[in-house]
């Protein structure tokens, strides 16, 4: 076991800030002066209510949100907003748009199949092995809302612009970029995003919610599928994920006061990214897999000139200290998720084992 921190480039669970890490180290027997760890404390005590209220109001000041929207923390990952939000949304006459970008976009459209609701899917790029974002999609006027998936953690795409869906509500599925760009809140009724990659430890799922989307919600359902039952309660009808709100609070906190705001951070993003394609962009040993114009900012995948030179790449990089390298089980290659707290010293230090690695092996 290694006593130093490697370069994380690990999808999810991924990488944390590292001075959200020493922070939760240095205050984790003894939160807030409160003689417990937060992982002790009762989430009906004022000192949770100061953690789940600074996180909400931390979320708010980021994304610019009004008094119309609802931010809530709820529990069994985006999957469970896979099958809650059609639940929620689409009666029997009601019916939505879907675009199919890959595995998470057809994960949320096999939930929809389930349950049997009307659904249509307006617009897919499994033609070309989901190595693109579709443009030019014709929606439907009367669709309740359209369901996009912004980032693709597998195929490496990702959505540089929003489509205008002609006034219909989008509901995104953000979870592996979520608060890494500003974003025009009028367009969505709905974002959501599994915590593990963007925001802090698995277990927790963050809904920003609507109010008018709200006022629409089937409310014949069980306490748990409801979201008016977390937003009047402010996300604890039952017990929350107390530690992942806590480190969702922190994370923020890095956003705003460290790193200076989305469009800060969207900078930095847009820096790290662009220093990695350049490079595999300016050789024939490595090539990305996803169409140039639908690149991803938070997930470069790629592959080298054999399958057999992918599995000694990663080999090689894990003993030199970089993490996370292999590509998804179901598509192979090689992937570098460069999520938010993904450093610049990290993007460096991989291009020049990359560089290393190509002279050795060309």
């Amino acid at each position: 076991m290694t006593d130093q921190r490697i370069h994380n480039f690990n999808a999810g669970p991924a990488a944390l800030p590292l001075t959200v890490l020493e922070e939760i180290q240095s205050s984790f027997l003894n939160f807030a002066q409160s003689g417990m760890s937060i992982t002790e404390i009762s989430h009906r005590s004022s000192y949770f209510d100061n953690v789940i209220n600074g996180a909400v109001a931390r979320a708010k000041r980021l994304l610019k949100l009004d008094e119309r929207f609802h931010v809530l923390f709820l529990q069994g990952g985006a999957s469970l907003q896979f099958a809650m939000i059609p639940m929620n949304f689409l009666s029997e006459d009601d019916t939505a748009d879907y675009v199919n970008t890959g595995t998470w976009s057809t994960k949320a459209i096999k939930e929809a199949q389930i349950l049997k609701k009307n659904h249509r899917v307006v617009a897919s790029s499994e033609d070309k092995d989901f190595s693109y974002i579709p443009t030019n999609i014709s929606f439907s006027k009367d669709a309740k809302y359209v369901h996009l998936t912004s980032n693709n953690t597998i195929k490496g795409t990702q959505y540089n612009k929003f489509p205008d869906t002609n006034g219909v509500p989008i509901v995104c599925d953000m979870s592996s970029d979520i608060f890494s760009r500003p974003l025009d809140m009028e367009k969505f009724g709905m974002i959501y995003a599994g915590a593990q990659k963007n925001l802090g430890p698995s277990g927790t799922c963050m809904v920003i919610l609507r109010q008018d989307m709200l006022d629409t919600a089937n409310e014949n359902l069980p306490s748990m599928l409801k979201y008016s039952t977390f937003a009047s309660k402010n996300s604890m009808y039952n017990t929350p994920p107390c530690f992942g709100i806590y480190t969702i609070d922190l994370v923020l906190k890095w956003i705003e006061e460290e790193m200076g705001g989305l469009e800060k951070m969207e900078e930095y993003n847009i820096q790290k990214a662009d220093l990695l394609y350049d490079f595999i962009d300016s050789g024939s040993f490595y090539r990305t897999t996803a169409e140039k114009f639908s690149r991803s900012l938070m997930n470069v995948t790629f592959r080298l000139p054999s399958e057999e030179l992918e599995k000694q790449f990663v080999a090689e990089a894990t003993k030199k200290g970089f993490g996370g390298l292999k590509g998804h089980r179901s598509v192979g290659g090689c992937r570098a998720s460069i999520y938010n707290a993904a450093t610049m010293e990290s993007i460096h230090a991989l291009i020049q084992f990359m560089e290393s690695f190509e002279k050795e092996n060309k």
